[in-house]
């Protein structure tokens, strides 16, 4: 057992920057063998009593396809820092985004609402203030909280630009002490915004934020504090640029696609950094490390990204809406596991509140998650309630059972029927075979699409409707915000070509 967590503790260290010294190593995994292995030894096999105040991180990435990683059998892709967590961890094979999109899924992340709900119909769009998110419910609770990388919840369109401290949507105004953010995707040497200050970094996005992140849990953990912590990467979202050190595997591809997975070895480099950073810092075994992808992969990025599922990015089949997710929390998941029950981020809400034991000032509010706490925990019982799902005009509900209706343009005569287990590819529409069935799932599936429209129009707020100054979405070099910076902007790499464009 002792030599177990102490693999689990020195796992992956040559891989990432080495900041620790082989002295500093032992104390680590003696540390491990005291502190721990005690209380292991005597609550059930495979997850232990959890701490009502872990620290949390959720890291998401940007356009990972549920393909994109060394454990799903990628033909090119190493991902050895999160193929190391899924080994000490709770990987969750059946784990889906909230749309097919960026900024739905953010919304429902922290919220557990579906997007739609919030006002969060597609890219670009404003969460509403009315909205009740995780990240105030944890600050109120005493966490410290903290977001870093892409924020894409102000209404701002285009490629990511530093947050103005008068923006009305900045990640303060939904419950964040501290944030380093910009408004969309963004990637190497790029230009952040500590909360309203502009500061210009040299590197890789993904190791950047980290490093941040890393100092943020730090500062809290040496005082003795709580942390929430959200790190967003820009990654693997265009535009693609990857040094040629990480492209080395990938010579044979097209340029996107070679700096694509570029992008992504880096990436994976810095789930590599966090992990050892948190042990360093003694916090690693009451720390939940929930990491997923904010929606399913990209079409022209070859090879495959969904791992041969149908659809992509934008689109509500599997391969649009499925990713990768790992939970990792040592001290509660003593045994690696592989969970094929079905979650999404909308459940992510649910499960921090439970652990935590802090109440939802509105628990009649419909929401469309439920806590995993029992599935972390090993109970890998039947999921009971739907996951459901809307973007644009197009809907589909996963029933929990391998049961799957899909409408591409939200009339319910349209709907087709799939069973996931025996038909992971949605190859075969069932709907013509078995009316009864379909008609009784017909009933939930419009019972749900009638609560989101409920919610949409804003019922389930006080005010009994949706506050007239939220904003529409807008690009953010015509708004007043940006005028002042335009000229400094041109002259960024990340933002030429794309001015130029829009000049035309």
């Amino acid at each position: 057992m002792l030599r177990t967590l102490t693999r689990f503790v020195l796992d992956g260290m040559p891989l990432v920057r080495q900041r620790c010294s082989c002295l500093w190593r032992g104390r680590i995994a003696l540390l491990v063998g005291v502190g721990i292995v005690g209380g292991i030894l005597n609550t059930p096999l495979g997850w232990a009593q959890p701490s009502d105040r872990p620290h949390i991180v959720l890291v998401m990435a940007d356009d990972q396809g549920w393909g994109e990683t060394g454990y799903n059998g990628h033909p090119l892709l190493k991902t050895p820092h999160l193929d190391a967590m899924a080994n000490h961890g709770l990987r969750l094979d059946r784990f889906y985004a909230g749309a097919p999109v960026c900024s739905p899924t953010r919304a429902a992340v922290l919220t557990g609402r579906t997007n739609d709900r919030t006002g969060v119909e597609s890219h670009g769009y404003a969460l509403r203030r009315q909205e009740i998110t995780v990240s105030k419910l944890l600050r109120d609770a005493g966490y410290v909280t903290g977001h870093f990388g892409k924020w894409h919840l102000n209404g701002l369109r285009g490629p990511g630009v530093p947050i103005l401290d008068s923006d009305s949507h900045h990640p303060g105004k939904f419950g964040f002490d501290h944030w380093l953010s910009v408004t969309n995707f963004f990637d190497r040497d790029p230009l952040l915004s500590r909360r309203g200050k502009f500061e210009d970094f040299e590197g890789d996005s993904s190791e950047i934020v980290v490093d941040e992140a890393i100092d943020f849990i730090a500062r809290q953990s040496r005082a003795g504090l709580a942390s929430f912590t959200v790190i967003w990467f820009g990654t693997p979202h265009s535009p693609f640029k990857a040094v040629a050190e990480d492209m080395v595997d990938f010579q044979d591809l097209d340029e996107s696609s070679m700096n694509h997975y570029g992008e992504l070895v880096a990436m994976d480099r810095s789930i590599g950094t966090l992990r050892l950073g948190l042990r360093e810092l003694g916090i690693a075994e009451d720390t939940l490390l929930w990491y997923c992808s904010d929606n399913g992969g990209l079409p022209k990025i070859k090879p495959d990204t969904t791992g041969g599922l149908r659809g992509n990015k934008g689109k509500i089949f599997e391969g649009g809406l499925r990713v990768p997710a790992i939970i990792e929390w040592p001290a509660v998941i003593t045994q690696s596991r592989i969970t094929e029950t079905p979650a999404c981020v909308m459940d992510i809400a649910a499960t921090l509140l439970d652990i935590t034991g802090v109440a939802h000032p509105a628990p009649d509010r419909p929401a469309d998650g439920i806590s995993l706490l029992p599935l972390i925990q090993g109970d890998d019982r039947p999921r009971r309630q739907p996951i459901g799902f809307r973007f644009g005009r197009a809907s589909a509900m996963n029933f929990g059972d391998g049961i799957k209706l899909v409408s591409e343009d939200g009339d319910p005569a349209h709907l087709q029927m799939y069973d996931l287990k025996a038909d992971p590819y949605e190859t075969t529409d069932l709907s013509g075979q078995h009316a009864e069935e379909l008609a009784k799932r017909t009933k939930v599936w419009s019972d749900w699409m009638q609560s989101v429209d409920d919610s949409f129009a804003g019922k389930d707020y006080p005010e009994r409707k949706v506050d007239p100054s939220e904003p529409e979405p807008r690009w953010w070099d015509e708004t007043d915000l940006y005028q002042t910076f335009l000229p400094q902007f041109r002259e960024r790499w990340e933002y030429q070509s794309w001015l130029k464009r829009k000049k035309r």
